[in-house]
């Protein structure tokens, strides 16, 4: 069985991210979407939130399974049997860092990292730019599933 996995913190997903998602379901059998947790960062959802939106928009796939991992995404890799992460690149300036993070995550494990470009429609697109424009009102409804674009707009009016 052919798997791979998607990560990222997915605060809010977008689409974008359902873009690569969706694309890499296509090419594996099994595609994990791996919410990462960063005791660092506060997000505006919950992982468990996060989790929940992305298996509504995911389900019409029918071949992704979404769940939350702390640590080394190539120990989730190893504890599932992953051999591939596949990574959306939008631009140049993207290639530097997740260039390093291939590498790295190639020399501890052997895991290997597929690069997808990104949609042209979806280039500058960022959950951190999305959260920015809703919360000063700006219309990003095209930027995000419905579902999702409801839960963002009603999580900061509760703000």
């Amino acid at each position: 069985m052919r798997r791979a996995v998607c990560p990222g913190s997915f605060d809010p997903i977008t689409n974008g991210h359902l873009d690569i998602i969706g694309r890499a379901s296509k090419l594996y059998d099994v595609v994990h979407v791996a919410v990462m947790i960063n005791q660092s960062k506060k997000g505006l959802f919950t992982v468990d939130e996060r989790i929940e939106l992305i298996r509504q928009v995911t389900a019409d796939f029918g071949n992704v399974e979404v769940e939350s991992f702390h640590g080394l995404l190539v120990d989730f890799c190893k504890q599932r049997e992953i051999p591939a992460i596949v990574k959306g690149l939008r631009a140049v300036s993207d290639f530097d860092y997740e260039l390093q993070m291939a590498q790295m995550n190639n020399g501890l494990s052997g895991v290997e990292t597929l690069f997808v470009p990104t949609n042209p429609t979806y280039s500058f697109l960022s959950s951190s730019l999305v959260k920015e424009v809703a919360t000063w009102g700006g219309d990003v409804t095209h930027l995000l599933p419905p579902v999702v674009h409801d839960a963002l707009i009603e999580r900061l009016g509760e703000q």
